[in-house]
């Protein structure tokens, strides 16, 4: 009975590149894999048929010759070597995707033994004040912590672990399946290379406990939306004496009633009165450092005009420089007018006051042209 093709065991074409031949295999090797279908003699044939298949088209010199003289380069000897290690899984070809498929199977299971701890994460809102002139403070951090009764070992005080008879220490074990060995956490041991018969009242034989601390934290001046402060080694405490993981500090700013922020730069909507406007006249704008600042306003000044204050916005990160305050002005239409006011005003209005205001008179001349043009249509 003739040997299937290559490529139609993979499910590839013939034109397929080195990833898709890994991605095909890597697939059906999930699927065929004896550790998923115990007992079945037909899915391990299958497996073996496509770890051979894999290891042709996934070496350069194996598959060429395949494609030129196909099943015969590899019988009696010819292709030059090309089929040499055949019959099996050759290390060369098939440890690229080893890993990734009983890194897998084997889940959380392996690297137990003396595992880094979880890192954490803390959110922390800060006022915009706060970012600006940076902030001492003190945060309760839930997590792991090493057991102090027993130290991290597990194991009551006055006893301690065991080696694992079943692997010997190691965490592993070996089993063969068909053609292929293939190693597992210890079923004993369950990866970790020791045995607690005697398990610590407090955390039992865990070596952690819950428990929130409370630490101090110095938030540097000149923090942004989103800046992420690393703490080291205060994350959940390892697993059998492992390393702690890590704190990571998340930094959100609250909304402010007054400035709104893009980067180190602050802005800052002000409103003014139609007289100040008109005859100009001077404001006190406040800055985010609680000082004043005093701003002429032009005669004539019109809303949404901007001015720009330097070095009034935000401190920055590390540096002693800051950003710039930019003042938009907001020209307030007096209400609740008196009999008097209404008078006065329009008087005003019969001198054409209205015909003085530049952007009006630009607005309505554009917009006569606008009219003339729709009229020729």
């Amino acid at each position: 009975m003739s040997k299937a093709d290559y490529y139609e065991t993979l499910g590839v074409g013939r034109d397929a590149d080195a990833g898709a031949v890994k991605s095909a295999f890597r697939k059906l090797a999930m699927q065929y894999h004896p550790d998923r279908n115990p007992g079945d003699e037909d899915a391990e044939l299958k497996f073996k048929e496509i770890g051979e298949a894999y290891d042709v088209l996934s070496d350069a010199d194996k598959r060429a010759a395949y494609d030129r003289f196909g099943h015969a380069a590899f019988e009696n000897g010819a292709g030059g070597g090309a089929g040499a290690g055949f019959g099996g899984f050759s290390s060369a070809s098939f440890s690229d995707v080893f890993d990734d498929l009983f890194g897998e199977f084997m889940g959380s299971r392996r690297g137990q033994s003396r595992g880094r701890g979880a890192d954490l994460r803390y959110n922390l809102e800060l006022t915009l004040e706060e970012a600006f002139h940076g902030k001492k403070t003190e945060i309760d951090v839930p997590g792991k912590v090493t057991c102090e009764v027993c130290e991290g070992t597990g194991a009551r005080p006055g006893s301690s672990p065991t080696v694992c008879r079943t692997c010997g220490g190691l965490g592993k074990v070996r089993a063969t399946q068909g053609f292929f060995t293939i190693e597992r956490a210890c079923p004993t041991c369950h990866g970790t290379g020791r045995v607690i018969s005697d398990p610590c009242p407090a955390c039992d034989g865990a070596g952690r406990v819950q428990r929130t601390r409370t630490l101090s934290v110095d938030v540097p001046a000149g923090v942004e939306e989103g800046t992420r402060i690393r703490v080291s080694g205060e994350g959940e405490a390892g697993r059998n004496g492992g390393p702690n993981g890590d704190l990571y500090i998340f930094i959100s700013i609250a909304e402010h009633d007054l400035f709104e922020r893009d980067g180190r730069d602050l802005y800052c909507r002000m409103p003014v009165s139609i007289v100040t406007a008109a005859l100009g006249g001077e404001i006190e704008a406040p800055t985010v450092d609680g000082g004043r600042v005093k701003v002429r306003v032009p005669e004539g000044a019109q809303s949404g005009r901007r001015f720009r204050l330097r070095s009034k916005g935000m401190s920055a990160l590390q540096t002693e420089e800051r950003g710039d305050m930019f003042i938009e002005l907001a020209v307030e239409t007096p209400v609740k007018l008196n009999a008097r006011q209404k008078e006065l005003l329009r008087e005003f209005a019969e001198e054409g006051g209205d015909n003085q205001c530049a952007e009006t008179q630009s607005f309505f001349d554009r917009a006569k042209t606008f009219w003339d043009k729709v009229r020729e249509h």
